[in-house]
């Protein structure tokens, strides 16, 4: 089979839109791991010992389970307990805890670099646990992290191709489905794939920017 340039051009507009799903579902995704993974990984350094085990035990469950069995779960089993979610708020929630896991032990890497002093000084003039966290702890916390939360944003974006086995409109979706309507794979898959590269290497530069802007505001560069 050749490629087609015409048929190329009639699909266009279609993986385009496609892509601006793609995109957003990886941007959602990833703005609820964010903040989920930062209250998880404060959640396992809590005193209350139950609660930090059981909050390491459901992260430890989440890392060690494959994500598209975690989004069949979300969208078919969730009705089953009254829990009936769209194909795109089951993906959204599904790769939002998946990523939310891995995230939370960026985050808890980075506030077990700030030094021991940190803590005590804040003790010593009686901050509270919640002024400490954000006021001091997790500024410093921050900048070692970025790398770690940067390359799990590409690999969000990645995996957001998972979300077509319940029906989510992305790129994989909209080539399998202008695949099996025209029975000519070549063009859509090559245009997911290089839609993909495109996303995804530029992305490493944008990360190292922006840790780098980050240390210049917090002055620790």
């Amino acid at each position: 089979m050749q490629w087609s340039w015409e048929f190329t051009y009639e699909i266009l507009p279609r993986m385009l839109w496609a892509t601006l799903n793609t995109l957003m579902a990886a941007g959602i995704g990833y703005a609820i791991a964010v903040v989920l993974g930062l209250g998880l990984a404060l959640a396992q350094r809590t005193p209350y010992r139950p609660v930090t085990m059981v909050v390491r035990e459901a992260v430890e469950f989440i890392r060690s389970t494959p994500l598209v069995l975690q989004i069949f779960f979300v969208y078919y089993v969730g009705p089953q307990y009254g829990l009936n979610l769209s194909p795109w708020v089951a993906g959204m929630i599904a790769i939002g805890l998946h990523y939310a896991a891995y995230l939370s032990e960026v985050y808890r890497g980075g506030i077990e670099s700030v030094p021991k002093g940190q803590w005590e000084a804040c003790t010593a003039i009686n901050m509270s646990t919640m002024q400490t966290y954000f006021r001091v702890i997790i500024p410093q916390a921050l900048p070692p992290s970025v790398a770690g939360m940067g390359n799990y944003l590409v690999g969000i974006f990645k995996d957001t191709p998972m979300l077509s086995v319940i029906g989510v409109a992305e790129l994989m979706h909209a080539a399998n489905a202008i695949g099996g309507q025209h029975y000519r794979y070549l063009e859509p898959y090559t245009i997911v794939g290089v839609v993909f590269l495109l996303i995804s290497l530029p992305s490493a530069g944008v990360i190292r920017a922006f840790e780098a802007w980050v240390r210049r505001k917090l002055g620790m560069s």
